[in-house]
């Protein structure tokens, strides 16, 4: 029986430290934001770990925001941009293949990879955006579903009429993580004030981003 608990509690360790491994730690002014990237997103996921150890991110902006829809970030331009400057095209001269998939939706506090017009739908190499979105009725989501020709899942039509997100994404970029604390952080950044191509008056820095450690029991 002793074996038996102990095997349980390392299967439960190992669980817990695999969750953590590849969880990413967003540090703002207005506090954290911690993000678990999925792993069936393998190649999004590993391209975010390697810029996050080389500390790509920090002191980068989030140069774009639009309330109820999402805040965006990941422009190596962004950092020491000047007031005036525009924001958006800047990356890291590669990009990242699709991974589009039926189960990762663009719910409130996803994570997902901005992209440009390409057909392939290939994501930047750096940038991303995190969800925040809006609530959508059980009419709309079967318009976008007509229009789209892609299902929504009972689960998830639950949570766009309950918590709300970007559904009309779908199927076009890929979502490759979720915020799992700090949703707050992200609501005050959405808010804030923005001149006509959404760059915030007052830059929201990330003023660094680490992945989170897993402190075990051993």
């Amino acid at each position: 029986m002793k074996n038996i608990f102990l095997s349980f509690l390392f299967s439960a360790l190992m669980l817990s430290a695999n969750a953590q491994k590849n969880t990413i730690i967003i540090t703002t002014a207005y506090g954290k934001v911690t993000m678990e990237l999925f792993d069936n997103t393998p190649k999004h996921r590993d391209n975010m770990l390697k810029l996050v150890k080389e500390k790509f991110y920090d002191g980068t902006l989030f140069h774009r925001v639009i309330p109820e829809f999402m805040i965006q970030g990941g422009d190596p331009d962004s950092k020491n941009a000047k007031k005036d400057q525009m924001l958006g095209n800047g990356d890291v001269g590669y990009r990242v293949d699709a991974e589009i998939n039926d189960v990762n939706f663009h719910q409130y506090g996803a994570l997902a990879a901005a992209r440009d017009n390409n057909p392939n739908k290939s994501s930047s190499g750096c940038q991303f955006y995190i969800v925040v979105g809006k609530k959508f009725t059980d009419e709309q989501l079967d318009q976008l579903s007509q229009r789209s020709g892609r299902t929504f899942t009972p689960a998830q039509r639950e949570v766009y009429k309950t918590i709300g997100g970007t559904p009309h994404l779908d199927g076009n970029y890929t979502v490759y993580g979720q915020v799992t604390s700090g949703m707050d952080v992200v609501e005050k950044i959405i808010d804030a004030k923005r001149n006509q191509h959404d760059r915030p008056y007052d830059d929201q820095v990330i003023i660094k981003m680490r992945k989170k450690k897993f402190l075990g029991m051993f």
